[in-house]
């Protein structure tokens, strides 16, 4: 029962942001001061029916509307400074480990030709 209501409500808070939406350009779609208000309006609303349901929250249906809102209106946006991930493991410890295991055999070579310099 509680499923269906909330279903029903949250079609409201969907058509409430698309409502907003529309007073947005197609070139502001990305800029995150002006698209602020519609996004935190559907989250809001979202949220403040789950809670006055004793709904959980995030829930199933909340978040294929966030989803739903990003594949229709933001799916063009990308950031301006693209945002770095850590190596996988593997090549982490590659990177970590080669150095550690050159600087024995570096500093074995060194010894090693400086001593046979000597001897000259």
């Amino acid at each position: 029962l509680t499923d269906g209501i909330y279903t029903n409500l949250t079609l409201g808070c969907w058509a409430y942001f698309v409502d907003l939406m529309r007073d947005v350009r197609t070139s502001d779609l990305c800029e995150w001061k002006i698209i602020i208000r519609p996004y935190s309006e559907l989250r809001g609303c979202l949220e403040y029916w789950a809670e006055r349901l004793n709904y959980s929250y995030p829930n199933a249906l909340a978040e294929q509307y966030i989803f739903q809102s990003h594949d229709h209106y933001f799916h063009n946006c990308t950031l301006e400074h693209p945002v770095y991930l850590d190596p996988p493991e593997d090549v982490l410890l590659a990177m970590i480990i080669a150095p550690i295991c050159l600087i024995p055999f570096l500093v074995t070579l060194v010894i090693w030709r400086s001593k046979d310099s000597k001897a000259q």
